[in-house]
């Protein structure tokens, strides 16, 4: 089988020997297509992972064999996140499930750039859904991805009328803000490439570029009074300038993305302001159910926001999404 495989800071293309369940409860699935997630490139580029090393778990897939006690059989066409939380230790107590054990042991097998993958039983039973013909491959690809802002709009605990900016309109601000809106809150967007405020403009997300701190700053409290809640989805260093400029006094911070030098938040900011600032990762899979939802109804429009690449590019993917010349990438396996 097809694998695309980190090697000396490559993504090459191999064959592999097939995989087979060999008596093991869960699915053999064949992979249609994975979604090209930032946690994977940061993985790549930071050289986390070693040769051989096989990333990517936004899948779609039709199931090739079975040995399950739940609903699926053979030639269903699925679409499952990679990790699930135990549901008792303190953390999944806590509501911090990303933070489980368990959760972090749990993969799908070897990973989302391979022809075949192997999903347990448990990923089948907790996490994995059967994909509608109302919804396309490289639409549902998102389910996870979604799924992830699901959780940090929930974790926000916003209330009615709340007003929030979303910084970064890459895709997962994009998702972000669709998910935002879906929940009943009003959105703005920022970030300083054009074509993306363009997009999220024509998202119905009202957006501006936050290239002059102080006209735009102005430009949020004519419109809307204050933020209430500022949702990080840039990497960027110089993105904490604009959270601590327009949020609210007892304001909250959204942490959802990591800065190359590991900035921080000014304590005095903090403290004197009474702001809250907290982070948030992975889904549970009560919030993967509400991703799916969200999507195959089409509350949230990810329509047009991939770039569709043969997993023979998949070098080229990567490096098209570092150059940030695409949104998000999708790699056609089968």
């Amino acid at each position: 089988m097809k694998t695309a495989q980190v090697y000396k800071d490559k993504i090459i293309v191999k064959d592999t020997e097939n995989i087979n369940l060999d008596g093991r409860k869960g699915a053999i699935v064949k992979v249609l297509g994975c979604g090209l997630c930032g946690s994977d490139i940061v993985k790549f580029r930071e050289k986390i992972v070693h040769d051989g090393a096989v990333l990517g778990h936004e899948i779609v897939a039709v199931i090739e064999d079975i040995n399950t006690d739940t609903n699926f059989k053979k030639g269903d066409k699925i679409v499952t996140s990679h990790h699930i939380p135990c549901g008792e230790c303190t953390y999944c107590r806590h509501g911090n499930v990303s933070m489980c054990e368990h959760f972090k042991s749990t993969n799908i097998r070897p990973g989302g750039f391979s022809e075949f993958v192997y999903v347990s039983e448990e990923h089948l039973k907790n996490v994995a859904y059967l994909i509608p013909d109302n919804i396309t491959d490289e639409e549902i690809s998102f389910y996870e991805p979604l799924g992830c802002c699901v959780r940090a709009i929930k974790r926000c605990n916003l209330i009615e009328g709340d007003k929030v900016l979303v910084v970064g309109l890459g895709s997962i601000g994009l998702i972000m803000s669709e998910g935002i809106k879906a929940f009943g809150y009003k959105v703005y967007g920022c970030d300083l490439m054009e074509d993306r405020i363009k997009l999220a403009n024509s998202f119905g997300i009202e957006s501006y570029n936050s290239k002059n701190l102080d006209d735009f700053d102005k430009i949020i409290q004519e419109k809307s009074g204050g933020i209430d809640a500022v949702f990080m989805t840039s990497g960027a260093d110089k993105a904490l300038d604009v959270a601590l400029k327009v949020v609210k006094k007892g304001g909250k911070i959204l942490v959802f993305s990591s800065t190359p030098h590991n900035s921080g938040y000014p304590n005095n900011e903090i403290y004197y302001k009474e702001l809250t600032i907290m982070g948030s990762y992975s889904p549970s899979p009560k919030d993967l159910k509400d991703s799916f939802d969200l999507l195959t109804s089409g509350r949230v429009n990810v329509k047009g926001l991939t770039t569709v690449y043969p997993i023979e590019s998949i070098q080229q993917a990567f490096e098209d999404t570092i150059a940030n010349k695409i949104l998000k990438a999708y790699i056609k396996i089968s």
